[in-house]
C-alpha cells in the first residue's frame, strides 16, 4: 500500500540501489561512466529529499506499507526526524561521492567499491525512513553487509583483520537487536515509531521486561554508535580508504546507531515511560563516560585518522546524552548534533585524506608547517576542529549550547561538568596540530604542487564545501529549514 507521495520514497532508495547494481557490471576502465552514474544517483537523491521536505512541511504524507511475514509489515514513512537524517545523508553523500571519485582514481576494483558504496547509501536511507522496528532491523543489517567490503577494500592482511573485527562487533550487535525487537513484539505486537512513544498501553505489569528490552535494544544499537565498551571496531576500521572513513563517521554506520537510540528512546518508549523505568540516567552516565573516555584516548593517538576515530567515539555520545536527558532543549541538542557532527567530522576526514594522498602525512607529528604547502586544506581542517571543540560561530557551538541548556532544564547540572571536561580535552588534541601546521617549520621541504591547486580539485572542493557548511550551520542556525529548525520540528511537531 502506498499513501500520499510514497512513490518518492521508493525512488529515493532506487536512485542508489539500482545504480549500485549497474556499477558492479561495469569494466574497470569505464571510469567516466561510473563517475557519471554515481553523481547522477547522488544528485537525484538530494533533489528528491528536498522535494519531500518541502511537501512534508506543506502537509503532504509519505508512506509505503508492505505485508512482509506473519503480522510484520515493512513500513517506510516520513517524519521530521527522518527528514533531518535524510538531509544530512543525501547532502554528504553527494559531496563524498565527488571526493571518492578523486581519491580512488587509478585504484583497483573501483566498480566493486562504488557498487557497495551506492548500496550502502540505500541501506542508510532505508534506516532513515523506517516506520517500524522490523523495517529498521532489516536495513540495519543490510548496512552491515554493504559496508564490510568497503572496510576490507584494500585487501591487505591488516584490512582483512579489521573487517573481521568489524563483523564480529556488528553481527553480534545486529543479532542482539533482533532478539530485543522480537521480545518487544511478543509483549506489544508490531511496534511502529510514534512521537512520544507507543508502549503506554502495555507498560502496566511489564515494567521489568520493558526495562530489560530497553537495555538489550540500546546496547545492541550502541555497537554501531560506538558506546564504550562496544567501540573497539571503530578505530580498527580506519585502515579503510579515506572516503570510507568519512562515510563510517559522518553519514552511515555510527549515525545509524545513534539514530536508532533516538528512535528507541523517544519514538518507541517515549521519554516519560523511559524515565519511569529508571533507564535514562544509566544511559546518560554511559554516554558521559564514553564522551570523556573517547577524548582521553584521542589525546593519546599519533595517527591522525585514529585520533579522529576516538574523537568520533566521544562526539557521537553527545547525541546519546541529549536523548537521555529529559526535556525538549536537550532533545533538540541531540538531534541537531546528529547533523552538525556529521558535517564537521567529514571535513576533518577529507582533510586527513588530502594530506595523506598528497604529501604522505599520516601522523600528527608530521603536520609541522603543512599549512604553508596546503593552506586551503588546513583552513578547512581548522574550521572543522574548532567546531568540534564547540567554539562559535561554527555548528558545534550550537549543539553544545543546547545540550548545556537542556541539562540545566532537566536539573542535571553534572552534565555541564562533562561538557566542560570534554571541551577542554577536545582543545587539547585539536589545537596542538593546528598550531604546528600553521606556525612551525616543516621537517623537510614539501614537494611542490603539480598544478595551480595544492591537490586535486576533486579532493579539495569537498573539504572546502563541508567546512563552509559547518560555518553556515552555526551562523544561520536561526533560519527556516536549518538543521536546528528541523530538530525543533522533530521535538515539537505542532
Amino acid at each position: 500500500m502506498i499513501e500520499g507521495g510514497g512513490w518518492t520514497l521508493l525512488a529515493i532508495l532506487a536512485s542508489s540501489g539500482i545504480i549500485g547494481v549497474i556499477i558492479f557490471f561495469l569494466a574497470e576502465e569505464r571510469h567516466g561512466l561510473r563517475a557519471a552514474l554515481n553523481l547522477f544517483g547522488a544528485t537525484v537523491k538530494l533533489i528528491l529529499v528536498g522535494f519531500i521536505t518541502w511537501g512534508y512541511v506543506d502537509g503532504q504524507t509519505y508512506e509505503v506499507r508492505y505485508a512482509f511475514v506473519l503480522d510484520f509489515d515493512l513500513v517506510l514513512r516520513v517524519d521530521a526526524l527522518s527528514l533531518l537524517f535524510a538531509g544530512l545523508s543525501s547532502t554528504l553523500w553527494l559531496i563524498t561521492t565527488v571526493y571518492a571519485i578523486g581519491y580512488m582514481e587509478g585504484s583497483p576494483r573501483r566498480s566493486r567499491f562504488f557498487g557497495f558504496f551506492s548500496l550502502c547509501v540505500t541501506a542508510t536511507m532505508g534506516i532513515t525512513f523506517s516506520g517500524n522496528l522490523i523495517t529498521f532491523v532489516l536495513f540495519y543489517e543490510m548496512l552491515t553487509i554493504t559496508t564490510y567490503p568497503l572496510v576490507v577494500h584494500r585487501g591487505t592482511n591488516v584490512a582483512l583483520d579489521a573487517g573481521r573485527t568489524y563483523l564480529m562487533y556488528t553481527v553480534v550487535g545486529g543479532t542482539t537487536l533482533l532478539v530485543g525487537v522480537v521480545w518487544l513484539h511478543a509483549i506489544a505486537g508490531p511496534v511502529e515509531f510514534g512521537g512520544g512513544g507507543v508502549l503506554g498501553e502495555v507498560a502496566e505489569g511489564n515494567s521489568w521486561q520493558l526495562r530489560a528490552i530497553f537495555v538489550v535494544l540500546v546496547a545492541s544499537l550502541g555497537v554501531k554508535a560506538a558506546l564504550v565498551p562496544f567501540h573497539g571496531w571503530l578505530p580498527t576500521a580506519m585502515v579503510a580508504p579515506a572516503p570510507v572513513s568519512a562515510l563510517l563517521h559522518a553519514v552511515a554506520v555510527v549515525k545509524a546507531g545513534a539514530y536508532g537510540i533516538i528512535r528507541v528512546v523517544h519514538y518507541v518508549y517515549g521519554s516519560d515511560l523511559a524515565d519511569s523505568l529508571d533507564v535514562l540516567l544509566p544511559l546518560a552516565i554511559a554516554a558521559s563516560f564514553t564522551i570523556v573516555f573517547g577524548s582521553l584516548r584521542a589525546l593519546a593517538q599519533e595517527d591522525i585518522k585514529k585520533r579522529l576515530a576516538f574523537s568520533t567515539v566521544s562526539q557521537l555520545s553527545y547525541i546519546t546524552l541529549g536523548a537521555a536527558l529529559l526535556g525538549p532543549i536537550a532533545a533538540v541538542g541531540a538531534l541537531v548534533h546528529l547533523v552538525h557532527q556529521g558535517i564537521m567530522k567529514v571535513t576533518l576526514f577529507f582533510c586527513a585524506g588530502n594530506m595523506a594522498e598528497t604529501l604522505g602525512i599520516h601522523n600528527v607529528s608530521e603536520m609541522d608547517g603543512v599549512a604553508r604547502r596546503m593552506p586551503a586544506t588546513m583552513t578547512a581542517f581548522t574550521v572543522g576542529a574548532i567546531g568540534m571543540i564547540g567554539l562559535p560561530p561554527i555548528a558545534g557551538f550550537i549543539s553544545k549550547w543546547h545540550l548545556g541548556l537542556g541539562a540545566l532544564e532537566a536539573g542535571q547540572e553534572w552534565v555541564i561538568l562533562i561538557l566542560a571536561t570534554s571541551t577542554l580535552l577536545n582543545a587539547a588534541y585539536f589545537l596542538p596540530p593546528i598550531y604546528a601546521a600553521w606556525f612551525k617549520q616543516p621537517h623537510e621541504e614539501y614537494p611542490p604542487a603539480e598544478g595551480r591547486l595544492e591537490t586535486s580539485w576533486l579532493l579539495l572542493l569537498p573539504a572546502l564545501t563541508t567546512a563552509m557548511l559547518s560555518l553556515l550551520a552555526g551562523m544561520l542556525a536561526a533560519m527556516p529549514y536549518s538543521p536546528l529548525d528541523l530538530a525543533g520540528l522533530a521535538v515539537n511537531p505542532s
